[in-house]
């Protein structure tokens, strides 16, 4: 094996799914390429424009915020988990308006069904955000937000 098919074989995996550098190393490493040659196989492929990990988070996170409805502390985790440095979740996590946050843990309320009418539908809105990764202050707010609404 060699630099080159390295460099190929990793092409045909971002063309079947966009990866991170991170989980890229990891794929062709499983794969038998030597360090030298992962390492000269993504340089290549960063230069190229087709790796680009500040862009995999950006999409990534939009994706799952729109798409999902997830919230920052699960968007983090899933993004530490695909091996993003701290630092590029925190600037695409943490560029997010809470207003915004707000809005979707509201929307995802409503789509949920109707205001809850005791503490125990209180408890569970609440869990429920806390599952998709908001905190616990916003999804506080976001029961209360929804309340009022549907008031």
């Amino acid at each position: 094996m060699g630099t080159q098919e390295a460099f190929e074989r990793a092409l045909e995996a971002l063309a079947r799914k966009e990866r991170t550098s991170a989980e890229l190393t990891a794929w062709l490493a499983e794969r038998g390429f030597g360090a030298d040659e992962v390492d000269a196989a993504l340089a290549r492929l960063i230069e190229d424009g087709a790796i680009d990990d500040e862009r995999f988070a950006r999409r990534f996170a939009e994706d799952k915020r729109e798409l999902r409805g997830w919230g920052p502390d699960r968007i983090r985790e899933a993004l530490a988990a695909k091996g993003l440095e701290r630092e590029l979740i925190e600037a695409e996590v943490g560029a997010e308006d809470p207003g915004a946050q707000l809005t979707r843990a509201i929307e995802l309320l409503e789509r949920r069904g109707g205001p809850p009418d005791d503490e125990a539908g209180r408890a569970r809105a609440l869990a429920y955000l806390a599952r998709r990764g908001y905190d616990s202050e916003l999804a506080y707010e976001a029961v209360r937000g929804f309340e009022r609404r549907a008031a």
